[in-house]
């Protein structure tokens, strides 16, 4: 009976983290609200010439969102609540919410819609609007720890 439980326990250890059930459920559950949060936020924001602006708004604060978790979760390294946060906020929550799939639709239906300029300044505006609010996630999420490390007791001394 003994041999049995090892058997069992080797072969779940053998299960690569990303198909374990308790991490899937995580990404399931994030992504499930951050889809529900993102199509609450197309119900709010109107649509202007053509161009979702819930859609850009939802990959913009996506991006800046999960630079700031990003930096937030390297600080603290592969503890236990880290790997949830990643899974439930990162990958779950702020991968739903965010959309690649709607943001080329968006910009398809320009086009087509003979819309080229508006397309490309769309789609530059995305990728690199994206781009700096990752950065700036970054940024502000290491100004935040900095902040709380010299704030608390054993942090570095006030200047």
């Amino acid at each position: 009976m003994g041999q049995n439980r090892r058997v069992v326990r080797a072969s779940e250890s053998r299960v690569p983290p990303y198909l374990r059930p308790g991490n899937l459920l995580l990404v399931f559950v994030g992504g499930a609200l951050g889809v529900a949060a993102r199509e609450a936020l197309i119900e709010v924001v109107p649509d202007i010439s053509g161009i979702s602006v819930a859609v850009f708004l939802a990959n913009l604060v996506g991006a800046f969102a999960l630079g700031l978790l990003l930096q937030a979760l390297a600080r603290a390294q592969a503890t236990p609540n880290a790997r949830i946060w990643r899974l439930l906020a990162g990958t779950g929550f702020f991968g739903g919410f965010t959309t690649y799939s709607a943001f080329a639709l968006g910009t398809l239906q320009l086009l087509q819609a003979g819309e080229f300029g508006l397309a490309c300044l769309y789609a530059l505006a995305s990728v690199l609007l994206g781009g700096i609010a990752s950065i700036a996630g970054i940024g502000a999420g290491s100004i935040l720890a900095h902040l709380r490390a010299r704030n608390s007791p054993g942090g570095v001394p006030r200047d």
